[in-house]
């Protein structure tokens, strides 16, 4: 048993866990220098399927693998934070539709291009070749255990 842990000794399972984690909450850090100080990490699993276009809650909570009251609490939440906007639905004055507020969109391009200057920054420190390398092989490990196809349609979700 291992009493003081380290990077070099944790499996590679954990190293990258945690690596990602270090990174998202540098990303975080950027983006509350950048006024975005209040969004929480778990907005993007709402974001994420709301960026091709609205939908209903019974659509988001679908596509995130939750009850129709956890999805409609969740975007209330993100709603009365000036995250999300519901309209009615063209054609069913019924359903309404949740969208994504201007701050929201603002939130992701700006998480995006401080991804790509951490990105930057790292192989600028650690060379190119070897982060290139890196993604392949963390690429790969999704492939393999059947994630990438969740990434590519937008459906990515913590395991349970």
């Amino acid at each position: 048993m291992v009493v003081n842990p380290s990077a070099e000794t944790l499996d590679l399972s954990l190293v990258a866990l945690f690596a990602g984690w270090a990174m998202t909450e540098e990303v975080r850090r950027r983006l509350t220098d950048d006024g975005f100080g209040d969004l929480r990490f778990n907005d993007g699993v709402v974001i994420q399927h709301l960026l091709r276009g609205p939908l209903s809650i019974t659509a988001l909570a679908e596509r995130m693998g939750v009850t129709q009251q956890a999805a409609s609490k969740t975007a209330a939440d993100m709603e009365r934070r000036g995250l999300l906007t519901r309209e009615p639905a063209p054609g069913d004055a019924r359903t309404r539709l949740l969208g994504l507020t201007p701050h929201a969109t603002a939130s992701v391009e700006a998480a995006r291009a401080h991804r790509a200057v951490l990105d930057a920054e790292l192989a600028e420190r650690f060379g190119a070749d070897r982060i290139a390398e890196t993604r392949a092989v963390l690429a790969a490990v999704l492939a393999h255990f059947d994630h990438d196809d969740a990434i590519r349609h937008r459906r990515v979700r913590p395991p349970v």
